[in-house]
């Protein structure tokens, strides 16, 4: 059976549709950085998106090749996601999305290790004739958080996070965005493929 993360990680996947606490493990990704608007065509946001998935996919498809990676299993590539934040450490402004800087970042499973990384991003390079070297192994320890499950338009997120905010003071905690922990989503839905009004986001704040 394809073991797919957002089945047996539930907690981490699909949060309800109001604020809750949530401590997340650590764990590893594939990880490009980068800034500036996501939706812009041919945009360094784009861009990282091919790098990551060509990657994740020849981690997944390495079970028809000649390598062999100790301790692998059949898995659904897990969701993309993105920590968030201005250039200028302000508040979110999705008024000026010019002005972002994100890591993309797709979750690797457990036997991926540094070396295996490391030919997965070679592999895929020399596949699709392109540099993905930008892709790095990026280990994330996110610690205590809120999280919402966001229903429609990445636009309409502050009503949402507002929300967020009040839960988090009601039960005297407080928002810790700052360096190495950020605002972060989670993309349960393809927006080409889906109602602006049904899209689905995870929305997680690191809290102290």
């Amino acid at each position: 059976m394809v073991f797919d993360y957002k089945k047996e990680y539930k907690d981490l996947y699909f949060p309800k549709k109001k604020p809750e606490l949530i401590t997340v493990p650590e764990m590893n990704y594939l990880a490009v950085s980068g800034s500036g608007d996501p939706n812009k065509e041919d945009g360094t946001y784009k861009n990282a998106l091919e790098m990551l998935y060509s990657v994740a996919y020849t981690i997944k498809m390495s079970k028809k090749g000649a390598h062999k990676i100790p301790g692998y299993f059949d898995f659904v590539v897990p969701p993309l996601e993105g920590l968030w934040w201005m250039r200028d450490d302000s508040k979110i402004d999705y008024a000026h999305k010019e002005n972002f800087s994100w890591i993309s970042m797709i979750r690797l499973p457990d036997f991926v290790t540094s070396k295996e990384f490391n030919w997965a991003v070679k592999t895929a390079s020399e596949k699709k004739k392109k540099d993905f070297s930008e892709v790095k192994f990026f280990k994330y320890n996110e610690g205590l958080c809120v999280q919402q499950m966001h229903i429609g338009s990445y636009d309409d997120e502050p009503i949402t996070i507002e929300n967020m905010h009040k839960f988090v003071e009601s039960k005297n905690y407080q928002i810790d965005i700052k360096n190495p922990r950020y605002h972060h989503e989670i993309y349960l839905s393809d927006p080409r493929r889906t109602r602006v009004e049904r899209l689905k986001t995870v929305i997680r704040l690191p809290i102290k």
